[in-house]
């Protein structure tokens, strides 16, 4: 956008001035009428004309304006994101019909679980800028489920349930199955159960709070599909912290292999029971259901595809 010179083109079916947009998201971004307005090859009182109109128009105030600072206000942060991510999709989609073969750029805002982001796509992000040099990203670790629309996120990777609303699309990149894990020293202090039976005089690291279920369902050779009750020696709302737990000596962790496959490696856990493990989890990939998925969202979940069937060969 950087130097363009500004067409009054209206949105097909609105009245909003695209032109006035572009010039919202270049002060945003500057931080000032003068820094935005020069971007945009406008004055400061072009550019700030430009925002008043736009104000005038939302019948919202965009900005907080003082002699010192210009900021943004909760409604133009929203304002803000939204426009980000409508600006880049008509470029994407303007050089698509050119036929020059856009390559994805922009900002990409992601949630992701926490063990699994850690562990699986933090090592990812890194190829994929590399090969992807006009995307920056934007990164939530959290096991919350996150409403991607009303939070401005687009894209959200996650371990287990996926969104099934008509809002969202899902598909399935990965899975995986929880087993248990240990560390020497809780088996030095405590003794090494034998079978699924000892489990329960044994100290639990449970993922969820609250009313959440506390058992472990699983699938043993000898008894089939059970499920592991005992002491709830302590409780988490965090996989990785039951990693760091399990490590410290807390108790005994049921966790998928990839947030503990260095550990085992480097001797800070152990596996219990090897002929016992969970049913397999599916790992989605959710994106906002839209007609016109952005470059950079689909450069992401195809690389990302790409990546875990290398890390598997």
């Amino acid at each position: 956008m950087t130097g363009r010179k500004i067409a009054p083109t209206n949105l097909a079916g609105s009245a909003l001035d695209m032109g006035a947009l572009r010039v919202f998201v270049a002060v945003a971004e500057a931080g000032s009428f003068v820094a935005g307005g020069k971007a945009m090859g406008l004055t400061r009182s072009a550019a700030g004309k430009a925002i008043a109109r736009l104000e005038a128009y939302l019948e919202t105030r965009l900005f907080q304006r003082t002699t010192r600072r210009l900021s943004l206000t909760t409604e133009g942060h929203e304002f803000f994101n939204r426009c980000c991510r409508l600006l880049e999709d008509l470029e994407e989609a303007e050089a698509s019909i050119r036929q020059n073969s856009p390559l994805p750029k922009g900002i990409l805002r992601l949630t992701v679980s926490e063990g699994y982001g850690k562990m699986v796509i933090l090592p990812f992000i890194q190829a994929f800028l590399d090969n992807s040099p006009g995307i920056s990203i934007e990164v939530s670790f959290s096991d919350r489920v996150v409403d991607l629309i009303e939070e401005g996120f687009d894209l959200a990777i996650r371990v287990g349930d996926g969104a099934t609303s008509h809002q969202y699309i899902t598909q399935v990149i990965d899975r995986t199955r929880p087993q248990l894990f240990v560390s020497p020293d809780y088996l030095k202090q405590w003794g090494t159960p034998e079978s699924v039976a000892d489990l329960k005089a044994h100290r639990r690291l449970v993922y969820g709070l609250g009313a959440a279920s506390t058992g472990w369902n699983v699938v043993d050779k000898e008894h089939g599909r059970i499920t592991l009750n005992g002491s709830n020696h302590v409780r988490f709302d965090s996989g990785d912290a039951i990693r760091i737990a399990a490590i410290a000596g807390l108790g005994i962790g049921y966790l998928p292999s990839f947030m503990i496959d260095r550990d085992i490696v480097e001797g800070r856990l152990v596996q219990l029971l090897p002929a016992t493990q969970g049913e397999e989890i599916a790992i989605h990939a959710i994106y906002p259901s839209r007609r016109h998925l952005s470059l950079r969202v689909r450069a992401f979940i195809d690389g990302l595809k790409i990546f875990l069937s290398n890390i598997k060969n």
